[in-house]
């Protein structure tokens, strides 16, 4: 197989907290800025920071994850990105080596040793200078290969860099590409699970437009597009997908400040198979669209508008009578906070929800459970057979004292597991966000029982 020209290259880090998100944006739009078209992906499960790259590009980010997807699949979502694109900018996740428990399984250099990609370390330099080498030769000779073929130095002046990047390159042999002054004012706040989402900074545009302004100064980017081309063609076996509903089936995906969590791979995948995709708010909207005949209601932060959910009676009821009909719904984390009869907001205060699944859904007031997780079906349900196995994630500081048990947890590499979510016929609910573009089956499986429905709807009048 000759495989497929794909320029890439990949943005690590030493750790969590080094700025990826920032740089990585303003690497995006400074790329974009020259003329090149650029395909963004993610490391790892994350939903937020994608947000972010589909601001700064306006077109969808990949999530390459290798718990979720086998290497052939990541593989596969690369070059599927690349047919359109001149140059594929992946940002990385936590440490570059940092994967599942003490492994470096499902990590950011997992991902690139399975798209032998070149990566760019980015690395911290206040409070130090010859630190910084040792550093930079633990990371890039730590594995055989390590694809480690520069470095950006972060928060360091302009005066001080160039002693710093003769230092480690004379250190190291590692090309160091550019460097990044300390940013007033242009740093992505955060919140409990993670950055806050791409929609509430106002001036995100202006935020990456400085940033990217500094970055054509201060960054190799010549350098940086030549690494990108080093990478060899990729390869990977087209995978067997379901056929296309032929019906086109209408899901209601929800969308507003409160739901907002989504895999683009998912979604993208669900319109190639078949599917039209109607946004709706639960907070601003009267009821369901007409057409819905499913329903998806992803992850967010159902609990900072809790009061503005509840006082949309009219669309909680139109739910919980959908859901009563029989209408397919898949519900995540958030969304399945909002189906409880009751939920807290970030306050402790109580208020009622849509109530198609008996219950609280209570603050923690701590991180509860987190990470990857494997679930088995205990019985045949919307998304698969007793027996089969989902991957997913789950990261949330609220809990339910109604979580279902109808599937079985298993956290990988760990003896630890529980019983989770919700599963019918005609419902997923729990915990547990589910990457459904790893398993196209699952997904033909929602989106045949919303044909069914919308059939069986239609012939009861």
């Amino acid at each position: 197989m000759d495989g497929i020209a794909a320029p890439r290259i990949l943005i690590a880090a030493t750790s969590s907290g080094s700025g990826k998100t920032t740089i990585s944006c303003g690497l995006m739009r400074a790329l974009a800025n020259r003329g090149l078209s650029v395909q963004a992906c993610k490391c790892g499960p994350d939903y937020i920071d994608p947000m972010f790259h589909r601001r700064v590009l306006g077109t969808p980010s990949r999530n390459l994850d290798l718990f979720f997807s086998d290497e052939n699949t990541v593989r596969e979502l690369v070059a599927e990105g690349t047919r359109t694109a001149d140059i594929t900018l992946i940002e990385g996740v936590m440490g570059y080596y940092d994967g599942i428990q003490k492994s470096s399984d499902a990590s950011a250099y997992a991902v690139a040793y399975a798209t032998d990609t070149p990566t760019v370390l980015v690395i911290g330099a206040r409070g130090r200078a010859l630190s910084a080498a040792a550093e930079v030769a633990g990371f890039a000779q730590f594995r055989n290969p390590s694809h480690v073929a520069g470095v950006i130095v972060n928060r360091v002046t302009e005066g001080y860099y160039p002693f710093m990047k003769a230092m480690i390159e004379q250190e190291t042999g590692v090309p160091v590409l550019g460097y990044v002054p300390v940013l007033e004012d242009a740093g992505l706040e955060s919140r409990h699970l993670g950055l806050v989402t791409a929609d509430e900074v106002v001036d995100l545009q202006d935020k990456i437009d400085r940033v990217a302004s500094v970055l054509e100064q201060t960054i190799d980017l010549d350098a940086l597009v030549e690494l990108a081309r080093t990478a060899p063609n990729i390869t990977f076996e087209q995978r067997s997908m379901p056929s296309p509903c032929e019906d086109a089936p209408v899901v209601a995906i929800a969308r507003d400040e409160a739901f907002s969590f989504y895999y683009d791979d998912t979604l993208m995948l669900m319109e190639r198979l078949g599917a039209k995709l109607e946004a709706f708010s639960p907070i601003r909207d009267a009821a369901l669209p007409d057409q819905a005949c499913g329903l998806y209601l992803g992850g967010g932060y159902p609990e900072l508008h809790a009061e503005a959910l509840s006082g949309n009676a009219s669309m909680r009821e139109s739910i919980c009578s959908a859901i009563a009909s029989g209408m397919p719904t898949i519900a995540e984390c958030g969304g399945f906070m909002y189906l409880h009869e009751t939920m807290e907001d970030d306050q402790g205060t109580p208020w009622p929800m849509v109530g198609a699944i008996p219950g609280l859904s209570y603050k923690l007031g701590k991180l509860g459970r987190f990470g990857y997780i494997d679930i088995e079906a205990r019985k045949d349900n919307l998304l698969c057979a007793a027996g089969d196995t989902l991957p997913a994630h789950e990261f949330h500081y609220w809990d339910s004292d109604n979580p279902g048990t109808s599937f079985h947890a298993q956290k990988p590499q760990s003896a630890r597991g529980w019983d989770c979510a919700f599963g019918t016929p005609s419902m997923y609910a729990g915990y547990p966000h589910l990457y459904l573009y790893a398993r196209p089956h699952a997904l033909k499986r929602f989106l045949d029982a919303c044909s069914t429905y919308r059939t069986l709807r239609a012939e009861a009048g």
